[in-house]
This record gives structure tokens, C-alpha cells and sequence, in this order.
């Protein structure tokens, strides 16, 4: 740990846990300065939600202690943690939909008038002034049902940041966040920092770690590796510190030559004023939809599955004019031509979290059988996906929202694998997983194109996608403005291209 003058406004030292004969945490520390952000890593599984847990009263430790401003603290809730000034943004959002915005930033705590009922006009006016922080105009006695996942995911950190805590826990805050919200969020970080408070800031993303954090820790298979100063590591340096191997070797060798067109778009729109634009997906390809964000990369892979309106072009799967699906039934139909979709939010969009994993990877194959057919046949289909995409579960049975976000990834992969389908259009392939979790899914998806198949894919984090992708198409005004060799790109380039073309027609 840090040696130095400067007092710490809460260590962690010794802290070890265990659930039954599985240990997660042995004898880690974690020391967190006034005034500072402090980064929290490793690949799912190092023990980083446990140990914030402990800190947020969630769970209680078997050894070790806790101190705050030289004070132990023993936290055997999370009201009681709260009182001691931590408040968590865990990335299972917790908020309820069936309340307002405002029931949900008081819920158990909501203020009383002088005849004892909630005093719904303070709460709404509290709850206002703490989403204005963040830039949101949402209204207080908007439901939470009605929110888009980013809307949800910054209520909950207003709902953090609200209480006033000396230490705010941030769990993957922007998960769900686009660029312009991210800068929202670090811009408050900034704010709290500046007030001596501590925050700590658990994500996967490197720019955000370097562009935010002052200090890093680093635990792998529940130990502690160690603690930089941001400062004093690259972002290299602390990938060998979580997976022992450097960055360039997450991604595996690009495809060789091309073969044919899988996938054909042309003289396609997907705005109204938007200039039309060809694209070809080959076979054995991983082809990246790049640009900045919010530029219209969803809006086309959508419009391939009927999410989204097409305002002109045609389009050509595996060589056969096809109209564009409607909104109603477009994901199915495409799965019956040999494309599938899989969804940037994968709880909400992709899986059933509350059934097992067996049936959320045979699911899709359902429709396919007739009602008596055996259910062995099925059982194999999950015993094989199960292998080849390595999924770490206890059991097929497991409920699928009890696996890691990584294994949940896998899951949904594997649902569309199983089917056999040839062209797979994937937004976000490796959202809120870790940097382990991350090249597992690289290599599925490289070992799925080398067998024959083709992926469409769009990604927030670019050097993700220069990594992964044989070929990229640069998105600008909802259109394509530049094609370049993944190989060749750099994040320099791929922003010149965007900025340097207009996509909107004359």
C-alpha cells in the first residue's frame, strides 16, 4: 500500500471472507485518501463487489478490520454503513419501477409533515435539485418504469450522490452511459473529489480509469496485487497486473483473406435526410460500425432487424433480396434467414434472468421443434455450448442472473450459436465484463468467423474495435463515410474520418 504523510480517510486492512468452502477474499487491504478517486479492479471473480460489500454493509467479514478517520467501524447493515457516511451505486440497478423517481431517492427514509405524512412537495423538490447536479431534466413523479437504462442509472447515482456520504461507491456508473453523459458524471466526480470526498470507481474501461482516477488497486482471485499511483503505471502495465499478459494479446489474429458476401446493403438510409450509403459484410469477417458515439451506428444494425425504420436502400443475405423487417416480428424472421441480434443490454433485451441457463441458451430452438420431440436432444445442445464457450456455472439449472456479467455474455452467444445461425449483429459484445471475461468473447467470436460466420458489431470503446475487427466502417450523420483496414486504423484516424465528412445529403 501507499506510504506517506497524509492520513486516510478509510482503511480496510486484513479482510477476509468466505460463503460455505469458497473463500473470495484472503487478508486484502484497501486504503482510500480524502479527497481522491480511487480505481478498484480485476476480472470477475477477484473478490472487487465482495469487498465493497463489506464496506457497504452488505456483507460482514470474517476477519479483519475497518476504520474511518482512525475509528474502527463495524457495519453490520447497509442503513448503518450509510450513517457512517458510505453510500453504494451498486451496477445491479436497485431502483423500483413501479415508483416515482422521487419514492425511490427517499424510499425508506421519506421526510414527514407536522401531521406525519410524507411531504411528497420536499421530496420533489430535493429529488429535482439532485438530478439538476447531473444535468437531467427528469421529473420527480416520472415512474421509473418509464426511463431509459441510462436515465435509471443516473437516478441512481443522483440517489448516491444525495446522501451526502464521505465515500460513494461507484460500481460500472457507466455501463449504460454514452460519452456526452460520461463527461456528466465525471464532471460531478470531480466536483465531490474537490470536497474531500472519497470515491471509489469499480469499470472495466481504461480511458475512464486514466482519465478520471488518481489511484488503482488491483485484486486477482480474491488477493490483493497491489496499489499505483495513475500516474506511475500504463494501461498495459495494469492489464499484467489483473490477467498476467499485456494488452495486445487479448485480441486474436485477424482473418486472412475474404471470401464471399454474406451480407449486402445498398443505397441504404437509415435517416430521412441522412446520404445513402452501400456495405458488405463477407463471410469470415468481423466488420466494426466506428465513429463517434450516437452517430447512428445502432440505428443501422437495428434497421436490419426491425428495430428501426428504413427510409430507403435494399438488402441481401447470403445472396437473396429481402424486404426489411417490420418492428413485429423482424428479430424472429432474420433468426429463420440465419442472422441474430444480440442486444447491448443484455438483462433487459437478451436474457431471461430468471430462468436457468439451459433454457435461456435453448430457447431459441424451441420454436424450431415440434412439441413432442425428445427433450435429450436439447440437453445435449446445452452440454455442448456449455463446453465450447466455457461457461462457469454450478449447474445447468443455475439461474442465468446469478452468473457473472461475462458468463451471462457468453450465454446470450451461445443461444444463437446453438441455432447455427451465419451472421451475427452484436451491439456492445463485451459490456460491463471484464478484461478475462473480454478475450474469451474475442476468441468466440473469431472462432465463429473462421467456421464460416460473419459479425456485424459496434462498440463504444474504440480500441476495442480496432483490436477485434478484420475491416472497419466509419459512421458519421447516420451514414457511412469511411471504410479502413482495422489493422491500419488508430483512434486518431477513425476521428478524423468522422469529423472530416458530412453524412447528411444536400
Amino acid at each position: 500500500m501507499f506510504d506517506g504523510q497524509q492520513e486516510y480517510l478509510v482503511e480496510m486492512r486484513g479482510i477476509s471472507k468466505a460463503f460455505g468452502p469458497n473463500r473470495v477474499l484472503r487478508d486484502v487491504s484497501l486504503c482510500l485518501r480524502p479527497g481522491s478517486v480511487h480505481a478498484l479492479m480485476g476480472e470477475n471473480g477477484a473478490g472487487k463487489s465482495t469487498l465493497m460489500k463489506i464496506l457497504a454493509g452488505v456483507h460482514k467479514r470474517d476477519k479483519g478490520l475497518i476504520r474511518m478517520n482512525g475509528v474502527d467501524l463495524n457495519l453490520p447493515s447497509p442503513r448503518e454503513a450509510l450513517s457512517a457516511g458510505i453510500s453504494t451505486v451498486f451496477q445491479e440497478l436497485s431502483l423500483l419501477p413501479n415508483l416515482t423517481i422521487a419514492e425511490n431517492m427517499f424510499l425508506g427514509r421519506e421526510p414527514q409533515t407536522r401531521t406525519g405524512a410524507p411531504d411528497r412537495r420536499r421530496m420533489r423538490a430535493e429529488t429535482a435539485a439532485a438530478l439538476a447536479e447531473l444535468d437531467l431534466k427528469l421529473d420527480p413523479d416520472q415512474l421509473v418504469s418509464t426511463l431509459t437504462i441510462a436515465e435509471r442509472q443516473f437516478v441512481e447515482i443522483a440517489h448516491g450522490i444525495k446522501a451526502d456520504a464521505s465515500v460513494l461507491i461507484l460500481d460500472e456508473p457507466t455501463a449504460a452511459l454514452n460519452a456526452a453523459d460520461v463527461e456528466v458524471l465525471n464532471r460531478s466526480i470531480r466536483n465531490l473529489r474537490a470536497k474531500g470526498r472519497v470515491i471509489v470507481y469499480i469499470s472495466h474501461r481504461m480511458d475512464e480509469i486514466f482519465g478520471i482516477c488518481d489511484e488503482v488497486t488491483v485484486l486477482k482471485d480474491g488477493q490483493y496485487v497491489g496499489t499505483r499511483a495513475i500516474a506511475d503505471v500504463t494501461p498495459d502495465q495494469l492489464i499484467a497486473m489483473m490477467v498476467g499478459r499485456e494488452l495486445a494479446d487479448l485480441f486474436p489474429a485477424r482473418a486472412g483473406n475474404l471470401a464471399q458476401p454474406v451480407l449486402e446493403l445498398r443505397g441504404f438510409k437509415a435517416a430521412p435526410k441522412a446520404r445513402a450509403f452501400d456495405l458488405t459484410l463477407h463471410q469470415g469477417e468481423i466488420l466494426g460500425l466506428a465513429g463517434l458515439e450516437g452517430q447512428g451506428q445502432q440505428r443501422i444494425m437495428r434497421a436490419l432487424i426491425g428495430r428501426h425504420p428504413v427510409f430507403g436502400g435494399s438488402l441481401h443475405l447470403h445472396g437473396q433480396a429481402l424486404k426489411f423487417p417490420n418492428r413485429a416480428n423482424g428479430i424472429r424472421s432474420m433468426a429463420r434467414l440465419g442472422l441474430g441480434f444480440v442486444p447491448e443490454d443484455r438483462k433487459e433485451e437478451g436474457l431471461m434472468l430468471g430462468l436457468s441457463v439451459a433454457a435461456n441458451l435453448v430457447i431459441g430452438l424451441h420454436a424450431e421443434k415440434p412439441a413432442v420431440a425428445p427433450a435429450r436432444a436439447l440437453r445435449d445442445v446445452v452440454q455442448r455450448m456449455s463446453d465450447a464457450l466455457r461457461i462457469k456455472t454450478a449447474s445447468p439449472a443455475t439461474p442465468v442472473g446469478a452468473l457473472s456479467g461475462g458468463n451471462q455474455q457468453k450465454v446470450l452467444l451461445g443461444r444463437y450459436l446453438a441455432q447455427g445461425l451465419k451472421v451475427l449483429v452484436i451491439e456492445e459484445p463485451t459490456r460491463g465484463v471484464d478484461i478475462g471475461a473480454k478475450s474469451e468473447i474475442y476468441g468466440l467470436l473469431r472462432d465463429f468467423t473462421n467456421a464460416g460466420g460473419a459479425v456485424l458489431v459496434t462498440s463504444r470503446e474504440t480500441v476495442e474495435l480496432i483490436g477485434l475487427c478484420d475491416r472497419l466502417a466509419i459512421v458519421h450523420g447516420d451514414t457511412v463515410v469511411a471504410e479502413m483496414p482495422a489493422g491500419q486504423a488508430t483512434e486518431h484516424g477513425i476521428l478524423a474520418a468522422a469529423l472530416t465528412t458530412e453524412g447528411v445529403a444536400a
